[in-house]
């Protein structure tokens, strides 16, 4: 299981990487197309028009699926910004009780943004919401990555629970990043 769940995450990391990196191809190639539409008008050659339509639309989705996707995996590897003053200066007994507490507290609220995303775009797909801009997205499908995330997160969450209360993971802030 523990294989499983440490492939589950890494598969997020990775598919939030290549979400990343295809906002930078998009936008690499549209920067060349302009620089090479300058360059062709400059030389009093007709320009080529390369565009993208649609591109600033298209990598906010991008960004959102890489965002979401890679929460569980960044929570894993200890990635997320902790604030920890008065974490360290506590007794270790109450560093646990206070680690479990906020795990449970996290995990509650991604579970209510699950909730109410999955009613989102549920929503989105019963009234074809679309997006509004040059290409036209259903809504439901970049809401849907949303949950997805959202979900992993939610395991990754109860996950650390289950390791902080069976002692698997002494601390959050001592978690070794995945090999």
């Amino acid at each position: 299981m523990r294989r499983f769940l440490d492939s589950l995450y890494r598969f997020g990391g990775y598919l939030s990487a290549l979400q990343l990196a295809a906002i930078m191809a998009m936008v690499v190639l549209q920067v060349s197309g302009r620089v090479l539409d300058e360059a062709l008008q400059a030389l009093g050659m007709k320009s080529l028009g390369l565009q993208i339509p649609g591109l600033a639309e298209l990598a906010g989705f991008l960004l959102l699926g890489a965002t979401f996707t890679g929460l569980a995996y960044t929570l894993m590897v200890g990635g997320h910004i902790r604030v920890d003053l008065l974490h360290r200066a506590l007794p270790e007994s109450i560093q646990k009780a206070l680690d479990v507490l906020v795990t449970v507290t996290a995990s509650a609220i991604t579970g209510f943004a699950i909730w109410y995303s999955i009613l989102l775009a549920y929503d989105s797909y019963d009234y074809g919401d679309l997006s509004i801009g040059m290409v036209p997205v259903p809504l439901w499908i970049p809401q849907a990555v949303m949950v997805v995330g959202l979900i992993w997160l939610l395991v990754a969450l109860l996950d650390v629970l289950v390791g902080l209360i069976t002692g698997r993971i002494p601390h959050i802030k001592d978690q070794a990043p995945m090999e």
